[in-house]
Formats: structure tokens, sequence, C-alpha cells
């Protein structure tokens, strides 16, 4: 962990501890991995535009999402099966993420249930990420568990109805870990039946915009909708309740050839106006790329893969370290583009190439 300097040095310390199978689920996506590669490019499609001569002698990287204080515009993203990359899976995870004052988003498909993390990390920020079972009350079931240990939003994750073409997974013959799934084993008890494609079998291919009224109604929490690139459908977010949306297309592992989510989110942003957050999802490895996201109207943004990686070379620790490593960045790019908050970030301090 000495060697840790940046975002890319948490990569190769993590690649050095992490199987190859697992390690192409945790880096891979799908198809030719074209969106995948745009994700981390469209950060130099644009150029920020610093002010000079501003007193920035105290920069807080402070803000809130949904209400709650963070200490950075940085959340962990949800990602599953957490134990391929550390023994400490979802435990550590939120650990590090609370030592670092900020939100994790606990994934459905965990290695770790709810009411678990939150023991792990009783003064943690926590959302639940949503996969919808054919079988509902086994979703209702963990979303009663994790609002019943404190978790105060639920994010659906809304860019899965089928699970992506992924070549890097199947060649180097990755294997979920199923078994070790608290609602996956949950809804196999009930006689649910799987795929070849992981636990797809078992998730609801058919929902529809309907369902997130009825989360907000059924469940009185903040409902975030994830997984989202066009104007057209943030509206209808804002239309059913949604309190936030996350611009992603899921790290590029679904469909190969989706726009890149930074130069998705202006659109998603002048849509949603003011009726909800807007957070971004997808290639974000420096601080600078979390004040450019700002800049074109993010709140906060999500990382999954380096926070991943910093479990697997280091649990908590490494969670921890990594996301401080954003965190001082993200102080570092605001100073040198004369903000002294990332409230002072506006439009008028990016511009596209």
């Amino acid at each position: 962990m000495d060697e840790l300097l940046d975002l890319d040095d948490a990569e190769r310390l993590a690649q050095k501890v992490v199987p190859a199978d697992a390690w192409s689920y945790i880096t891979g996506g799908a198809g030719d991995e074209r969106t995948l590669r745009w994700n981390r490019e469209a950060f130099s499609r644009f150029r920020l535009r610093p002010r000079v001569l501003i007193d920035v002698s105290a920069i807080s990287t402070e803000t809130t999402v949904l209400g709650t204080p963070v200490s950075m515009p940085v959340l962990v993203a949800p990602m599953a099966f957490q134990a391929i990359a550390h023994e400490d899976h979802e435990l550590a995870m939120a650990q590090g993420a609370a030592a670092a004052g900020t939100v994790m988003c606990l994934s459905t498909v965990a290695t770790a249930t709810p009411s678990d993390v939150a023991a792990a990390a009783p003064d943690g920020s926590r959302w639940l990420q949503i996969y919808v079972f054919r079988d509902r009350e086994v979703s209702d079931e963990v979303i009663a568990q994790a609002l019943d240990s404190g978790f105060s939003a639920l994010v659906l994750t809304a860019d899965l109805p089928v699970y992506g073409i992924r070549h890097r997974e199947a060649r180097l013959g990755f294997e979920a870990p199923e078994g070790n799934v608290p609602a996956i084993v949950a809804a196999r008890a009930r006689g649910g039946e799987t795929d070849r494609h992981h636990a797809l079998g078992l998730l609801e291919p058919g929902l529809q915009w309907d369902y997130v009224t009825e989360l907000r109604e059924r469940w009185k929490v903040p409902i975030v909708v994830k997984g989202l690139v066009t104007a057209e459908d943030a509206l209808l977010a804002c239309q059913h309740g949604a309190s936030a949306v996350v611009v992603s297309n899921h790290g590029g592992r679904q469909l190969d050839g989706v726009i890149a989510s930074l130069e998705a989110l202006p659109e998603v942003v002048e849509a949603v106006g003011d009726r909800a957050e807007v957070y971004l999802d997808g290639g974000v490895r420096r601080g600078s790329d979390v004040v450019m996201a700002l800049a074109l109207g993010a709140r906060a943004v999500l990382v999954g893969r380096p926070a991943m990686y910093g479990l697997a070379f280091g649990g908590a620790k490494g969670v921890q370290q990594v996301l401080e490593i954003l965190r001082d960045e993200v102080e570092n790019a605001l100073a040198l583009l004369g903000c002294r908050s990332a409230a002072e970030v506006t439009r008028a301090h990016v511009t596209q190439a």
C-alpha cells in the first residue's frame, strides 16, 4: 500500500492478488469493450476552464446527496460478489467507505446481508441497490432488512433486463459465487431457476416505470434510478417520483456501443432541471474527472472498480485509501479551478474540446 499514489497504482496492486477469472469479471466489459473504453476516453473530450486570483486558502470537498452529508462528491457504486476480491467482502467495503466519510451502495446480489453490513459499519451511510427477482417477496425481504438496518435510499438498476454479452468473462471461465449470495440462495429456496448467465433467470425482465412509483409509495424513502443515458428516460424517472438518477451504462458491461456516461450527462442534467439530483457513474479515475462531472451538472459521482481495487489489495484500509486519494485530488482540482467548494463549480468551468 506504500506504493499507492493514484488509482492506476491501485489497479496494478489489485491485479497482483485477484485470480484471473475474477479479474475478468471486475474489469471486463461487454462485446468489444468499446463503451468500456469510451467511458474513460470521454474525459479527454472536455476541457476545464480555471479561474485565477481567487482566494482558495480554505477548500471544502464536502457536499450532500439526498440530504446526507458526505466528505466529498464521490460515492461507492454497487458491485456484486465482492467476496471474489477479498475475504471480508462487503463488510470491509462498508468500513472503508464509512472511514472515508461517504455513502456505500450495497448490491442486492452481495455476499453479505444488509444487516451484517450495517453492523460492520454502524456509523456509515448506506443505500441499497435493487435487482428485482421474479419472486418479488425475495426483493421485498432484502429491502425490508436494509431499511430496518438504517439504509436510507433505494437504487433501482434499470439497465439489466438481460445480461450483456461479456466475452472476457466467458474466455476466463468466471463463475459467480452464487452459493454465497444470500438473496440468490433465498430465491432458489423458493423454487427459482437460473440460466447460464449466473442468476439472471431469477430476475424480473419485465419491469416498467410504474415500479419506480411503487417503490416510492410503498417504502417511503428516496428512490434513485441508475442506468439511464437519455433525456427521455430522465424525464420518465422524474415523472414517476425518482429523487435522483445515475447517468450510467453499467460500466460498459451491458450493451457495447452505448454512449459514454460523461457525454450523456449534459442532456440528462438539462432534462431533469431541479426536479432530482443527477449523479455520474463510469470512467472516473481522477479528482479532475470528478470536478469535470460537477461542471457538467452532476452533484456527485459513483466509483466502482477503483473501490474494488482497494478492497482487493487492502480490505477496508485499501478502500479508504483509494477514496481518500480521490478526495485529496478533488480538493487540489477545486483549488486550481478557482473554486472553494463543489457548489462553486459551474458550467462555465468546462468546455467541449
